[in-house]
């Protein structure tokens, strides 16, 4: 699944970086390093009905979920933020993971 990864800056999202996750749904190298988090907001938006399109999924001209942006913000740079995201075509569920 691609997955855009944006940081808040000047009262917008900046996109910084889009990765495409691996067959076990991860990212191979993390989004954000440690040494690279500062306190702020952050947005992943991933790209639901263009994953299930590419792997056969049939899919309606208007699909339910399109993309679907999950907005979080980092309030200690010392602690870890895993931030999962569980899809099916019909429903989406995302927390903070340890």
């Amino acid at each position: 699944m691609r997955i855009d990864f944006s940081v808040w800056e000047d009262n917008r999202y900046r996109l910084v970086k889009t990765v495409v996750t691996n067959k076990d749904g991860r990212t191979d190298q993390m989004i954000l390093k440690p040494e690279d988090t500062k306190v702020g907001k952050y947005e992943l938006v991933f790209h639901v009905r263009e994953y299930f399109s590419k792997i056969g999924t049939p899919m309606p001209e208007l699909a339910f979920i399109d993309t679907v942006p999950v907005r979080f913000a980092v309030f200690d740079t010392q602690q870890h933020y895993h931030v999962p995201m569980l899809a099916t075509p019909w429903s989406c569920t995302t927390y903070r993971g340890s």
